[in-house]
């Protein structure tokens, strides 16, 4: 019988304490390792209408499983009254995540919320969205009327049957084309399409992506199969490095490389020498970047994590609930990030065993989160 993960609701996450002295935001904050908090990461549902074997598997997320109740989710005001405050410490970009996020009812006004805040330099919100693209060719005008500036879209083949076998649920590929295309007609842009690379189930199709999004407005990025949580099975020798990646394709349309657009940013970028445009892999098991991270994330019920393979959650949601004012909640924010020092993929061994339960604990699932 298949071993069900329980991810939400463990009694592990506690809300953060508040500072004896509340100081106002100084518009920056760092934690133990000088890394300042720039991204803001937010999943605004749990649920997928796909069942990706690397993120929610149906021997997982099966009909049994019993998602987050609605009166769970954090609200439309709440997610906005977070947001704030993280950005008084310096957030300049939110990006949305799921699960699937064009599957929460009415996102377009969250989105339009998000896009009246400004950053501590009155610039607008660098204000993104990750999705399977399944809902994207309905929504894609009214995300961009609503405030959207950019996506990134999850696709992992381009042949139908390696695409049906990865998402699981029969869902094809020229689907998820046309609402990249009709996302760009819009405005939605540029727009990152993200692969998933797993060791024989889909590196065949790595020149084929790159063939198809070369010489193309769309930059495509390749990751790294991935130990989040514990529900993916998996397994190094799974993983393709993405310095292998970027031999394939060099060796056919040769690359260069190109510098970073910030500190932080999750991708190292190459570029076609031909001028076609540009990649991005995402190394994060290979080759960590925890030493430039700045991203928390926001669980869909208010759970702040600090690393991407966190076990432990700070619930934000319960000092809202209680009435906590927004110094306090700021405060605790602050307070949690100077004293971060997760750096979870410079630990990590080729046996993860020992940092997958630390303490016998079990990571956070990649649907909890978002990516």
């Amino acid at each position: 019988m298949t071993e069900k993960i329980i991810i939400l609701n463990d009694g592990r996450s506690q809300a953060p304490a508040i500072p004896a002295t509340l100081e106002p935001p100084t518009g920056s904050v760092q934690d133990t390792l000088a890394r300042p908090l720039h991204d803001l990461r937010i999943s605004i549902t749990d649920r997928c209408n796909f069942r990706c074997v690397y993120c929610m598997p149906k021997e997982v997320f099966d009909k049994d499983y019993q998602y987050l109740p609605h009166n769970s989710l954090l609200t439309f005001e709440e997610i906005t009254r977070i947001a704030r405050l993280f950005i008084e410490h310096g957030v300049e970009k939110i990006r949305l995540t799921g699960g699937e996020p064009l599957l929460r009812k009415n996102v377009e006004k969250l989105i339009e919320m998000l896009a009246n805040l400004r950053t501590v330099s009155g610039k607008p919100l660098d204000l993104t969205l990750t999705t399977n693209a399944s809902l994207l060719a309905r929504k894609a005008q009214s995300l961009k009327d609503a405030g959207l500036q950019r996506v990134t879209v999850s696709l992992d083949a381009l042949d139908d049957a390696t695409f049906k076998r990865m998402n699981d649920v029969d869902f094809e590929v020229a689907e998820v084309l046309h609402g990249i295309d009709v996302a760009h007609s819009v405005g939605l842009g540029p727009i990152k399409v993200n692969m998933v690379v797993k060791r024989g189930m889909n590196e065949q199709e790595i020149l084929p992506m790159a063939r198809h999004f070369k010489d193309t407005p769309h930059i495509l990025r390749f990751i790294e199969f991935m130990d989040v949580g514990a529900s993916n099975g998996w397994n190094m020798q799974d993983v393709i490095p993405s310095a292998e990646i970027v031999r394939r394709i060099s060796a056919e349309m040769p690359l260069q490389p190109v510098n970073p657009n910030y500190t932080g940013e999750t991708a190292e970028r190459w570029r076609y020498v031909d001028g076609g445009g540009e990649i991005g892999v995402i190394s994060s098991v290979t080759h960590a970047f925890c030493k430039d991270c700045t991203r928390a994330r926001l669980s869909t019920e208010g759970k702040l994590y600090t690393c991407l393979f966190a076990t432990r959650g700070h619930d934000l949601r319960q000092l809202m609930r209680e009435g906590r004012s927004d110094a306090e909640i700021s405060g605790a924010v602050a307070q949690l990030w100077r004293g971060r020092s997760d750096r979870y993929s410079e630990l990590r061994t080729i046996n993860t065993d020992g940092l997958s339960r630390t303490g016998g604990e079990r990571k956070v699932e990649m649907s909890y989160i978002g990516g």
